[in-house]
């Protein structure tokens, strides 16, 4: 039985937190990488897109001397992208979700938080200007951003996550149950009386 809560616990890991994952960072192919803040400047980056590279995901790549960003719901960045004078994406970042940032280098201290600004769902030809700039948590020790674009990015079934984490639910409340009660262990030897030694009943 506690085997079975094992399964359970890893499925709804698999279902819940690795395949939205996944999705937001593999699916499709990579266009590209921009650095778009260091040295302490903003500056805007302008990208030729194609119709063929729909749906794009917009991802950003913040580098900061911290072990975590806490942001109280601030926003640490704000992105626009604009094609002909129109505005097609606009988001805030906040980077507080970002529970295992990667390492800069083995040399620094720094690390990689990551956040999705969006998806530009429909492409028409011709250049994009992204234009990424800080928010009102200006407390984060940035080092560096980057504009990470991937081309023809698939989506995350909406129904994946909540049913990943009743999964993880199951199968820890199974698992600490099973724990609790022993998960049917062999009783004993010991627990039970000796048989007499004279008298009747007696080997």
């Amino acid at each position: 039985m506690r085997f079975l809560f094992v399964l359970i616990l890893l499925a709804g890991a698999g279902v819940g937190v690795i395949y939205p994952w996944a999705m937001t960072n593999f699916s499709g192919r990579e266009i590209g990488t921009w650095r778009v803040y260091e040295q302490g400047r903003f500056k805007p980056v302008t990208v030729a897109l194609a119709s063929g590279d729909a749906p794009v995901r917009v991802l950003v790549d913040l580098t900061a001397r911290a072990e975590r960003i806490v942001s109280q719901q601030r926003t640490v960045l704000t992105l626009t992208a604009a094609t002909n004078g129109r505005t097609v994406l606009a988001s805030t970042l906040q980077f507080n979700h970002s529970d295992n940032p990667r390492q800069a280098s083995p040399q620094l201290p720094d690390k990689i938080f990551r956040d999705e600004a969006g998806v530009i769902a429909t492409v028409s030809p011709g250049p994009y200007i992204f234009t990424v700039g800080q928010g009102d948590a200006e407390d984060v020790p940035m080092r560096a951003v980057d504009l990470i674009l991937r081309s023809g990015a698939g989506e995350a079934d909406a129904r994946a996550r909540p049913i990943g984490l009743a999964l993880l639910a199951i199968g820890l409340v199974g698992l600490l149950l099973t724990l609790r009660s022993g998960g049917g262990r062999p009783e004993n030897p010991n627990s039970q009386p000796p048989p007499p030694r004279w008298g009747r009943g007696s080997k």
